[in-house]
């Protein structure tokens, strides 16, 4: 039976295989690069992630002819190579924008305003989740964390950080980025296109200007465990004791020395709900408990 059924001009779906070749230049360029990804490795099979990048980058997303050519490097079948390309997010399975626009909408993004973010972006562009818009500038999405939790709301663009952003903030950003504008990121390299960050991610060097030395660092939040585990000086307490006040506002005589504890002894778990009575840890009746 044939894919179209020419009695009634259906299509049943059924894709055309093989999947067509790159061009001969194209070819050509991608076997250079494909040998010096896969040069990295001593198991070939390795390559496999940046070569789905190196694709990436050629057409902006993972086509058809992607998988072919990665299969085709690495001696895999092409469904050892889909079941990847379709496990990780980072790989496009169809067309993207020059500019893919990811909020977070992960616990503490989403309660300092990440949702209203997401939501305000879909209204304001029209578009859905991994939906692109019809300029081809800006796909957005929805991301479950970002790692950068003490910049909390955090848009990232081509995985580049927009830090501490509120409705209107992020509306001014993607509006510059479809108008063409120059857009700076709270911290990191200078903004690329989506196919230009897939080749970086391929291994590639970055060769535009200044664009290696640009950088940015955790925030206080993320680094005050390790200044702590460090012995460097720092906060006292990062919260409150359980039923108390902080301990740098309770009273005391000049020659009374602060008890010694640990900077987060307060939010140590409760070996039984008995013994915190006024912040339990389950029922007072637990399983072993008398």
């Amino acid at each position: 039976m044939s894919a179209t059924s020419s009695s009634q001009g259906v299509q049943l779906g059924m894709p055309q295989l093989p999947a067509p070749d790159y061009p001969a230049e194209v070819r050509a360029r991608l076997d250079a690069d494909a040998k010096e990804v896969i040069a990295r490795y001593p198991d070939s099979r390795s390559a496999l992630l940046p070569l789905l990048h190196l694709v990436q980058a050629e057409e902006g997303h993972v086509t058809r002819t992607g998988v072919r050519f990665c299969a085709e490097q690495l001696g895999l079948t092409t469904a050892e190579v889909t079941a990847v390309s379709t496990f990780y997010t980072m790989y496009r399975r169809r067309p993207s924008g020059d500019y893919q626009v990811g909020v977070c909408t992960n616990t503490l993004c989403a309660v300092l305003g990440g949702d209203a973010i997401f939501d305000a972006l879909k209204e304001h562009l029209g578009v859905g989740n991994e939906e692109t818009t019809p300029d081809g500038k800006v796909t957005l999405e929805h991301i479950e964390c970002n790692a950068a939790c003490d910049f909390a709301p955090v848009v990232m663009v081509n995985w580049e950080f927009f830090d501490n952003q509120t409705v209107e903030s992020a509306k001014r950003l993607v509006d510059d980025l479809r108008a063409g504008r120059t857009v700076a990121p709270t911290r990191g390299a200078p903004l690329c296109t989506y196919q230009e960050t897939a080749r970086i991610l391929a291994g590639f060097p970055d060769e535009r200007p200044g664009a290696v030395e640009a950088t940015g660092g955790a925030g206080h939040a993320s680094l005050a465990g390790l200044r702590l585990a460090r012995g460097e000086s720092g906060p006292a307490r990062v919260g409150p004791p359980r039923g108390g006040v902080p301990q740098q506002d309770t009273p005391q005589h000049h020659d009374e020395q602060p008890p010694q504890r640990h900077p987060s002894s307060h939010d140590a778990p409760q070996k039984t709900s008995d013994s915190d009575p006024d912040f339990p840890a389950g029922p007072i009746a637990e399983e072993g408990e008398g």
